[in-house]
């Protein structure tokens, strides 16, 4: 990746309570109008590197206790997290997170409660919300508790793209997902990438996909990053092969055919 990053992540340490180191020197960057992908099993920190970008750390008692998080070349560790939205930085939380009493409209519209440039303004993005995601126009009037896990998936980043984000945080998108669904919410994703110029970074367990839609990926384990490169790079890459896609050169294999703890060694060293 050349030029100056729009994000950059720089050594960052994570500590929980004061007492649980979470992340360990984690360093990543994305470009302008870049797609990076944060890969790794469940637990490697990939949401708490998503958290502690947006500054939603503090709800659970934890803290960026060592380096430096910059958003535009500015540090932004210190903003609050609807500071950070103002600046155009969204996270679109694991699990959809919606409001399940409200309609999917006004799911929709608590997006924009940060954006002080007119009512007609904020229209013309609904409209446009509507045209990447014409499901979410058919179910407006419709409550988000009652509509399908896709559709709540919709307007989870549908409620993102309306504070105007230059860069949203997209935390397991493919979580509880049909494949055909996750297959249409990642071409969206692409098409808001090349035609709106949002960048994403994207924490997900399904590399497979990930790596498809992305352009640059980091493989975090234990806290640490242990690889990265370009996407079509870490796609053929065996050792990715082997512990993400559950492929070998041979025949498919379980992690538990794999002394993973030496391979780690070898990427770490």
């Amino acid at each position: 990746m050349t030029g100056a990053p729009l994000l950059a992540v720089n050594n960052i340490e994570v500590i929980y309570d004061h007492v649980i180191l979470v992340l360990k020197g984690v360093s990543l960057q994305v470009p302008e109008e870049g797609i990076v992908a944060l890969l790794g099993a469940n637990g490697a920190g990939k949401t708490t590197t998503l958290k502690a970008v947006s500054n939603l750390l503090g709800a659970e008692r934890g803290d960026v206790t060592k380096g430096t998080i910059e958003y535009r070349g500015e540090r932004v560790e210190k903003l609050s997290p609807n500071e950070l939205v103002t600046r155009g930085v969204v996270q679109v939380m694991e699990g959809r997170h919606c409001f399940g009493h409200l309609t999917v409209e006004e799911n929709l519209m608590t997006g924009a409660y940060t954006r002080t440039d007119g009512r007609g303004a904020i229209r013309d993005d609904l409209d446009l919300v509507y045209r990447y995601f014409p499901r979410l126009q058919q179910r407006r009037t419709s409550q988000a508790g009652y509509v399908s896990g896709g559709e709540q998936q919709m307007t989870a980043i549908g409620r993102a793209l309306m504070s105007k984000p230059k860069m949203i945080l997209l935390d397991e998108p493919s979580m509880g997902l049909a494949p055909q669904l996750v297959e249409e919410i990642f071409e969206i994703v692409k098409r808001l990438n090349e035609e709106e110029k949002v960048s994403f970074l994207l924490a997900e367990q399904n590399t497979n996909i990930a790596l498809k839609y992305a352009r640059y990926g980091y493989i975090l384990e234990n806290g640490r990053v242990v690889m990265d490169g370009n996407a079509a790079e870490l796609a053929a890459n065996e050792d990715v092969k082997e512990f993400y896609l559950g492929l070998s050169g041979t025949k498919r294999k379980s992690y538990r055919d794999v002394k993973h703890y030496r391979r780690r060694k070898r990427w770490l060293s």
